[in-house]
């Protein structure tokens, strides 16, 4: 059965005052399911910022000492999430090194949502926590990436397409997060 965004159109939609609550309610899921190997629950992605357009598909990021498939895939399968085949779903290039991850979708006809297990302290964990901070501290950015994804939902509605070219200007986005980290003093929470 192919997963839901994979048949959908991709949509950009304006931010909705919902999804913070919506992220609240499936952190609390998450935390039971997944009990004490949770280090931290984060909401991240473009639907944690305040203002910012996005696919209306909640983005968690579920910190974990170390991301191994035997503690995180059955906790989560036992609720119904399903756990992304695809290679890069498995594992992300951070500072040169290949670190693992497990991203999970919902269970079929609920809300669209992406769980990704990274490494508490790992560079992935950081790199999800900067960029959700820097737009929101820096609304010209913030403005600037929505009207940019609204764009290339426009002119590319096939999600794999539209997720190939937004990633070298997240890649551009976050050149200009890490300038803003070394003069702010950010650090990841």
């Amino acid at each position: 059965m192919p997963f839901p965004d994979e048949v959908k159109p991709v949509a950009v939609v304006p931010y909705r005052a919902e999804w913070p609550g919506e992220f609240q309610r499936l952190a609390v899921r998450l935390r039971v399911a997944l009990g004490g190997v949770v280090l931290g629950i984060d909401h991240v992605g473009s639907t944690s910022v305040p203002g910012l357009a996005a696919k209306d598909c909640v983005d968690v990021q579920v910190r974990v000492e170390t991301v191994d498939p035997a503690t995180g895939i059955p906790p989560l399968a036992a609720i119904g999430f399903r756990c992304r085949p695809e290679p890069w779903n498995r594992s992300e290039v951070s500072s040169g090194q290949r670190r693992p991850k497990l991203v999970f979708a919902p269970p079929p006809g609920e809300r669209a949502c992406n769980v990704h297990l990274r490494e508490h302290g790992g560079p992935g964990a950081r790199y999800a926590l900067l960029f959700r901070d820097y737009l929101r501290a820096d609304s010209q950015a913030r403005d600037a990436w929505g009207e940019f994804k609204r764009r290339l939902a426009a002119s590319v509605p096939d999600l794999p397409a539209y997720g190939q070219i937004k990633a070298p200007a997240t890649d551009v986005l976050m050149g200009a997060a890490e300038r803003w980290a070394a003069a702010t003093g950010w650090t990841a929470p």
